[in-house]
């Protein structure tokens, strides 16, 4: 099968970004650590089986996955359950699992595995994509994994998911009358959960996340003067770095790594230590990767052979676009403070992995391309 491949289709500029980021990744990271050696050595051995992961992957036919999708999906909850129940529990949540010593999210993995599932299950009912039954069936299927990432509980990876899932939905032909209905439902939902927030009655939200919402709406109230101050930190170091930044693994005392203004500089707050050490440039030039990875990634959903390779390219697509800006918004102040890595440069094997092998797919997608002569 291999040598049947045409390979002046291979999208090599995809692999060329993602080494770009994940080189940019392992020096910020060794800047933010203070050079830890053990830190950054995990990184380069991640980065590396990643990437030998994503080239052997972009040589399978990704419709051999579909064949285990119901397997792949049992997998993915069957994960979520272990989380839960024997999962390893950290700052206050439980999101990882000890395999062999070696400590994975299972969760990272699960975006991967029902960008997979749906473009299988999208795809096969893409005739009655509006049906109410089939419709419900996409829900049910995203629910359920949705409600156990939740209850890790992991707000941000649940949003993260939802949000991939319904970008997939949209591009296997959903009406705009679910749309609209979904929105004339939501938007007063939302608002009423807004209000419940500040009466400090919100169901299904843990206490700290209702606070950090308000704390970004409310940002001048001084009662969430202590929930705004990474955000502010982080601005600070961004605007500290102006245009040229101060200098991969600069030590001035004022810098953020060294001042102990940010907790998570290596992985959620990675973006503060790119504006100061980077500056202006090297801000617009990593969101410039992302842009151009986002593009390709579309670009080659155009050019699928079939729907199911347009579903997993949109996808990846909306995956790495949403996660890269919902970091890139929490770091600037934009979006209310949330853990969620920078793709391919945050700190943390499970995201980078994960990352890797949704590319590897894609790139698997983009090699059987239809000629555009047809």
């Amino acid at each position: 099968m291999i040598f049947e491949y045409n390979f002046k289709n291979y999208n090599f500029r995809i692999i060329l970004y993602m080494l770009a980021l994940s080189v940019l990744g392992v020096l910020l990271i060794g800047s933010a650590s203070g050079r830890d050696s053990s830190t950054v050595m995990k990184q380069i051995v991640g980065a590396l089986v990643a990437l030998a992961a994503c080239l052997v992957l972009s040589l399978i036919d990704y419709h051999r996955y579909f064949k285990f999708s119901a397997l792949i999906y049992l997998g993915c909850v069957g994960f979520l359950i272990a989380v839960l129940l024997i999962g390893k529990h950290t700052k206050g949540a439980t999101r990882w699992l000890k395999i062999f010593g070696i400590q994975i999210q299972p969760s990272e993995f699960v975006k991967i595995g029902l960008i997979v599932v749906f473009s299988w299950f999208l795809s096969r009912n893409r005739e009655k994509i509006n049906h109410p039954l089939i419709i419900g069936a996409a829900a049910l299927l995203a629910a359920v994994p949705l409600g156990m990432v939740y209850m890790q509980p992991n707000l941000s990876t649940t949003i993260v998911i939802a949000f991939t899932l319904a970008c997939m939905i949209y591009m296997a032909g959903l009406s705009y009358r679910w749309i609209l209905g979904i929105l004339a439902a939501g938007i007063p939902a939302a608002l009423l959960c807004l209000y419940l927030a500040v009466l400090d009655i919100v169901p299904f939200l843990e206490q700290y996340q209702a606070k950090r919402i308000l704390a970004k709406i409310f940002h001048s109230d001084s009662q969430y003067a202590d929930l705004n101050r990474q955000q502010d930190n982080s601005i600070m170091a961004i605007g500290s770095g102006q245009l040229k930044g101060k200098g991969l693994f600069n030590n001035t005392l004022a810098s953020v790594k060294n001042g102990n203004f940010l907790s998570e500089e290596q992985t959620d707050f990675i973006f503060a230590v790119v504006g100061e050490e980077l500056g202006f440039i090297g801000c617009v030039a990593v969101i410039l990767i992302y842009s151009l990875m986002v593009y390709e990634c579309l670009w080659m959903a155009g050019r699928a052979k079939d729907e199911a390779g347009k579903l997993i390219c949109s996808g990846m697509a909306a995956l790495l676009a949403f996660q890269s800006f919902a970091n890139i918004a929490v770091a600037t102040g934009v979006f209310p403070n949330t853990g969620l890595p920078l793709p391919f440069i945050s700190s943390g094997i499970s995201s980078l992995l994960s990352m890797f092998i949704g590319m590897g797919i894609v790139l698997n997608v983009g090699l059987q391309r239809k000629s555009m002569n047809h």
